[in-house]
């Protein structure tokens, strides 16, 4: 089974490097899953959440506007695997020539499909397997203000 899910949050985090590492907290199936991405990631997360454009197009900018121009579209961004402590995504897409229609499917880096679906407001998956493995609670989270967002987990 699969549920949609929202991004909770960007922020701080303490990962397997120590504190000070930058993650994305997706909700879910009344849970939340951690992501630890990098932080030019979090980054782009953060200005797609803020609505607010850079200088010049980021990379996933990029790239949507390519897929757009090349007559396609990015129907939604699939996180369906966890092994090893690393998690694989999928964007799903199609594309219309003649009449046509060409569904493709492409393998990405969960942080790379978060920040597109949010750029192109798309749905974004989670497999149940992925969640009931790396979902927690969400009081398991607690947030700190300060000039970032801070989350202890």
């Amino acid at each position: 089974m699969e549920y949609e899910a929202t991004v909770e949050g960007v922020g701080i985090g303490v990962g397997e490097e120590g504190p000070g590492a930058p993650v994305v907290l997706l909700g879910a199936r009344d849970e939340v899953v951690p992501i630890f991405i990098s932080s030019d990631q979090a980054q782009s997360m953060q200005l797609a959440l803020e609505g607010e454009p850079f200088e010049r197009p980021l990379t996933h900018d990029l790239l949507v506007e390519m897929v757009a121009e090349f007559g396609a579209a990015i129907d939604r961004v699939r996180i369906d695997d966890l092994a090893d402590g690393t998690f694989y995504a999928k964007i799903d897409t199609e594309q219309y020539l003649e009449d046509h229609r060409t569904e493709m499917v492409f393998d990405a880096r969960p942080s790379d499909g978060i920040a597109i679906a949010l750029r192109v407001d798309c749905p974004l998956i989670v497999s149940d397997e992925v969640i009931d493995e790396a979902g927690q609670p969400p009081a398991a989270f607690s947030e700190t203000k300060d000039d970032d967002t801070e989350f202890e987990l």
